[in-house]
């Protein structure tokens, strides 16, 4: 087993830590034993991570006295709905969870968002648990409160800002993730290079072969980089008032192209790859940022094996349209994270839609 890296997420009185290790899983409960949770913990998972990791997590709260209990949805972005969040509570009320209950989400983002969320609602609110099994996972929707649904108008459109009791993440989980879904994670990395620290993407640009094959120690590093970089934020504007809204750099493009494609054609960390070198062309096309910096983001990108440029057949104007409604616009103008250079970023509130559809064009 690696040495245990760990990062704080300081939020007062509902601050957390994220622990990273390798062999890890089987360690979960003695984790909880200390934070007073009732005997009875559920499990939210999808049938393929909980066929992996089920056994193992079940048996780590067998053994610290917990009575464990699994609901688990379909794998897939498309679940993520307010018919699946009702499933969960429904099995909770089944199982008469009570508030001092504890709900572990065990997979990817889609599992970690709908089981905060369902965590959030329950008798108003029960503690939950982020095990997160995939890189994207890992280094973004884990960590800082996020959760929610998707709705057909919109994604994430329906959700709450409700903080983890703790992050547990093992790293030997990635050894069975797709590389698809790897490189989705890679995207939302690459993200906290280009908006915080130009050292850490020299680092990604110096280390892709390392990462690709899944290093331990440079592994470790990245998450751990990552989480850092997000707690940062996290903690100086949890519910997104102004300054945690550089964390959607790459979203409101990537964002648009998952909802006019219905979630079927991109995964998101794929639409958020595209986003990040649209949106870096639109700040070189409003001489925010300089080219030179346009060409090494989007090198770096497809350097992971990453989309980068726009899909042929989707059209401008509709990708505009869904910025327009995006939850991240203000009153009905399209709100852009944009880069100056390489390592800073601005918020743009109020783009002219003609000059973004002409860069996606």
């Amino acid at each position: 087993m690696q040495s245990l890296q760990k990062v704080q997420v300081r939020l007062g009185k509902r601050s957390y830590a994220i622990t990273i290790g390798g062999g890890i899983l089987s360690l979960l409960g003695e984790q909880l034993t200390p934070l007073g949770f009732s005997p009875k913990i559920g499990i939210v998972s999808n049938p393929t991570v909980f066929r992996l990791y089920g056994k193992t997590v079940m048996q780590s709260l067998r053994n610290a006295g917990f009575e464990p209990f699994s609901v688990l949805i379909p794998d897939g972005e498309k679940y993520k709905t307010l018919k699946y969040a009702e499933k969960i509570l429904t099995k909770l009320l089944q199982e008469r969870l009570d508030r001092k209950s504890c709900l572990v989400a065990l997979g990817g983002g889609v599992v970690g968002d709908i089981g905060g969320f369902a965590a959030s609602l329950y008798m108003r609110g029960i503690s939950f648990v982020q095990v997160p099994t995939t890189l994207l996972a890992q280094v973004d929707s884990s960590v800082g409160g996020k959760t929610g649904v998707n709705h057909p108008l919109g994604k994430n459109m329906i959700g709450s800002f409700y903080q983890p009791r703790l992050v547990w993440i093992d790293t030997e989980t990635l050894k069975t993730l797709p590389r698809r879904e790897l490189l989705c994670g890679i995207a939302e990395v690459i993200k906290y290079g280009i908006i915080w620290d130009e050292r850490f993407f020299a680092f990604l640009e110096q280390m892709r072969e390392k990462l690709l094959s899944l290093n331990p120690d440079v592994l470790s590093s990245v998450i751990k980089t990552s989480c850092s970089i997000k707690a940062q934020v996290v903690s100086k504007d949890e519910r997104e008032g102004g300054f945690r809204a550089i964390l959607n750099y790459g979203h409101t493009v990537g964002h648009a192209i998952e909802t006019e494609t219905r979630y079927q054609q991109f995964l998101h960390g794929e639409a958020v790859a595209i986003g990040m070198h649209m949106e870096a062309k639109l700040a070189n096309r409003l001489k925010l940022c300089d080219k030179s910096s346009v060409i090494r983001i989007r090198k770096l990108i497809a350097s992971y094996g990453l989309p980068a440029d726009m899909p042929e057949g989707l059209d401008a104007e509709r990708l505009c349209l869904h910025m327009k409604i995006d939850k991240k616009a203000e009153s009905g103008r399209v709100v852009c994270v944009l880069p100056e250079r390489i390592g800073a970023v601005r918020i743009e509130k109020n783009i002219d839609v003609k000059t973004i559809s002409a860069v996606l064009s």
